[in-house]
């Protein structure tokens, strides 16, 4: 029997353009359909396999590129009287005759038809769910004479080199995510940003950062304890999750938190099933949880109980990037918003989560979209380090934390002095608040410590300054830097003190 779900407006508005496509185009025809994730692409493509069913008198077969995919689809296309098979590698197919829709993963199918194991010759619509994955193009073949809907969040191919454009004749755009949030079918996100030097990451063939320079990045010291304290300013007793690029890095942050005494599971894609359940079970039930992942979570996963999702990565993927927010999108009881942190300069690169984008001119020309993503160069660039609370406790004596890095190399080099004379104002600036703030030389070196984030930044913009900004001489600076400024308070200790 079927269960009585209530369409929304919106949904039942998509559903009619999307028949008026079936009526008035070719047999033939490839139409995208986009909406947010939690607008319930599921849900409307549902209803639209049981209208078509009825109305047609032919065959439907749903794609996706995971089994967890095909086992919920399945269960939506039940509760609206599609008496549906999943087509798995164990599988059956001696009573596919019994059935008007079919459910499948790429792979699986394809291994099927090359075999000639499913009879295709009645199917007159082919549903793609998750559409941007290139993956199912190698299916078209087979369904050359069916109509074809994709469906996405986000109409932007997975490979650059695939433009969506070339597989699909149209694009219809569903609901916004600001019409969404407005209309109280999703949650409000509040973003939150922690400026962070990138400019170590090395970018893939797949046109997204590597995971080994991701790794490098996120599992050093800094970087754990600055994710650990972000959780703590806008997380702490929220129920949360962490996206990470990379298995290392997800079980090295598991660890940290595991050992500040907050409860944690880490996920990943080399788990068994029954792991996979036990890990999620846990994670719905246990409050404040939090769950550390790789790339795992960003489909097929809806727990609106989520909080907090903490981005411990950047990418090049606006995709992914819907993907991860959208994960906590989900509304549920008194819960009309949830928490974003980025540590992967995300924001600056794509944009606040919920601003308007132009999906139809994305679709049309992707790589104009693309080539005008900020550069990390460029983002870094309009930062200015703020020091955090927390470490300004450490310098209340001073009157002035901020040395301008741009300020001081314009002026140096307008007087003709050599450029390297603005890395002796700094080392003297970073002795002079160290030594304000300090009762012996011993307490000023353990300080410099304290400035390792302000150090960062402050070189970073002078290697800008000077157009030479290698990973190698940005490393071997920094650990010069730090070596000389230590000297100098040993040196000149005694005669700083006197003077304040």
């Amino acid at each position: 029997m079927k269960t009585e779900i209530d369409l929304y407006n919106y949904q039942r508005g998509a559903i009619d353009k999307i028949f008026e496509r079936f009526e008035g185009c070719p047999n033939d025809y490839h139409l995208l359909y986009q909406l947010p994730t939690g607008g319930g692409k599921t849900i409307i493509f549902s209803e639209i396999v049981s209208k078509y069913i009825k109305l047609k008198k032919k065959k439907v077969v749903v794609l996706t590129h995971r089994i967890e995919l095909c086992n919920q689809t399945s269960k939506v296309l039940k509760n609206f009287d599609v008496r549906n098979k999943i087509i798995n590698s164990k599988a059956s197919l001696d009573d596919q005759e019994d059935y008007r829709c079919f459910v499948a993963m790429v792979e699986t199918l394809n291994n099927r038809l090359l075999d000639d194991k499913l009879d295709i010759s009645d199917v007159g619509l082919v549903i793609i769910d998750e559409a941007h994955y290139n993956s199912f193009t190698k299916l078209f073949k087979f369904f050359s004479s069916a109509f074809m809907l994709g469906v996405t969040a986000t109409p932007l191919s997975s490979n650059i080199n695939l433009p969506m454009t070339d597989n699909y004749d149209e694009l219809i755009v569903g609901e916004s995510i600001s019409e969404l949030i407005k209309n109280k079918f999703l949650a409000k996100a509040n973003l939150y940003t922690y400026n962070v030097g990138l400019t170590s990451l090395i970018v893939g063939a797949n046109g997204d950062y590597t995971v080994k320079s991701s790794e490098e990045l996120y599992t050093n010291n800094d970087m754990l304890s600055k994710l650990l304290i972000a959780y703590e300013e806008k997380c702490l007793n929220k129920k949360t999750l962490i996206f990470n690029n990379g298995i290392n890095t997800s079980l090295i942050v598991y660890d940290r938190f595991r050992r500040a005494g907050y409860k944690i599971k880490h996920l990943d894609n080399t788990v068994t099933k029954k792991q996979r359940i036990e890990i999620l079970n846990w994670f719905k039930i246990t409050p404040n949880a939090i769950l550390t992942s790789v790339s795992i979570l960003t489909t097929g996963f809806d727990e609106p109980t989520v909080e907090c999702i903490m981005i411990n990565r950047a990418t090049k993927s606006l995709t992914l990037y819907y993907q991860m927010i959208g994960r906590g999108s989900r509304l549920l009881n008194k819960k009309d918003a949830f928490d974003v942190v980025d540590l992967g300069n995300n924001f600056y690169r794509f944009g606040e989560w919920g601003s308007d984008i132009d999906w139809h001119k994305i679709f049309r020309n992707p790589m104009y979209y693309l080539d005008n993503i900020k550069s990390d160069e460029e983002i870094e660039g309009r930062f200015r380090y703020e020091m955090p609370e927390e470490i300004k406790l450490f310098f209340l004596n001073s009157e002035s934390l901020y040395f301008d890095v741009n300020k001081i190399y314009v002026k140096t080099i307008r007087d003709g002095k050599s450029s390297k004379l603005v890395l002796e104002k700094a080392i003297q600036h970073h002795s002079k608040i160290c030594i304000e703030n300090s009762e012996d030389e011993f307490d000023a070196l353990i300080l410099v410590k304290k400035l390792n984030d302000d150090i960062d930044f402050l070189l970073k913009r002078y290697t800008r300054c000077i157009s030479k900004s290698t990973t190698n001489f940005l490393q071997w600076l920094t650990e010069d830097y730090k070596k000389r400024l230590r000297t100098y308070i040993r040196t000149n200790f005694d005669k700083i003190k006197m003077k304040k």
